[in-house]
């Protein structure tokens, strides 16, 4: 019998926060995700987003990952990515493929498909953004046919200060802020931790709850054609749930 190659996704992460959820994933999942980071203004505002997402900034990223030759790389930042709309998100997407030779993705897209496959249209957003941020990432949604009941958003400038959140203020965001139609809540910051909470917060609000540092990481996986199965991470990841590649 063989065995599978043990696949490797490269993340491409602003600045540093919370990027230690990655080498917790890999060791639960049995993966390689090593995670290489490019610097901004560590600002939750448009202008700042732009430029930290920016084809020259990520193409400096793509070049620290090529050591490692990944399977698939994802640009995990959910903020730098929806902030270019869902066309310039995609080219995006596009132009770091071209520059690792293999696929790409961001965390905003990785909501997306990860909504898609839980067949899941109807969320609530607790996010951590300025409001005029956080309208954008439920925009992005929208225009992927995924219909946003509530957003809440925290006003928080920096990831920095996101990075901070005890583990217990992350679940009191999410259900102080869920919403009772809602098929799932969503967390979008890859700045935030929240993998070793997923457990409980899907134990307090009875659903699916997705955050950025999960879809990223699922996302990556789904690239590279692995299927990962580890319930501690929530529903996402309870039965090996895959989309097809776009």
């Amino acid at each position: 019998m063989t065995s599978t190659p043990t696949p490797t996704v490269g993340f491409i992460y602003p600045d540093h926060a919370a990027e230690d959820d990655y080498p917790f994933a890999a060791e639960m999942l049995g993966v390689d995700l090593p995670v290489v980071h490019i610097y901004g203004t560590d600002l939750h505002a448009v202008p700042e987003l732009l430029d930290l997402g920016s084809p020259e900034k990520l193409a400096g990223g793509a070049a620290l990952l090529a050591d490692e030759k990944p399977d698939a790389v994802v640009w995990a930042c959910t903020s730098g990515s929806f902030v270019y709309g869902p066309d310039g998100a995609k080219q995006q997407a596009e132009t770091l493929s071209a520059a690792t030779g293999v696929p790409t993705s961001s965390t905003s897209f990785a909501f997306v498909n990860a909504l898609h496959a839980l067949g899941i249209t109807r969320v609530a957003v607790a996010a951590s953004y300025p409001e005029d941020v956080a309208k954008l990432f439920v925009e992005f949604l929208a225009a992927a046919g995924i219909e946003v009941l509530s957003m809440s958003s925290a006003g928080i400038d920096t990831a920095a200060e996101v990075g901070q959140l005890s583990p217990e203020s992350v679940v009191e965001l999410a259900v102080e802020n869920d919403h009772p139609d809602a098929e799932a809540l969503l967390i979008p910051d890859t700045a935030m931790r929240t993998l070793g909470a997923l457990s409980t917060l899907e134990q307090r609000l009875g659903k699916p709850v997705l955050t950025a540092n999960q879809v990223t990481i699922w996302e990556g996986l789904r690239l590279a054609g692995h299927t990962a199965v580890q319930p501690s991470l929530g529903t996402l990841f309870e039965k090996g749930h895959s989309h097809g590649s776009d």
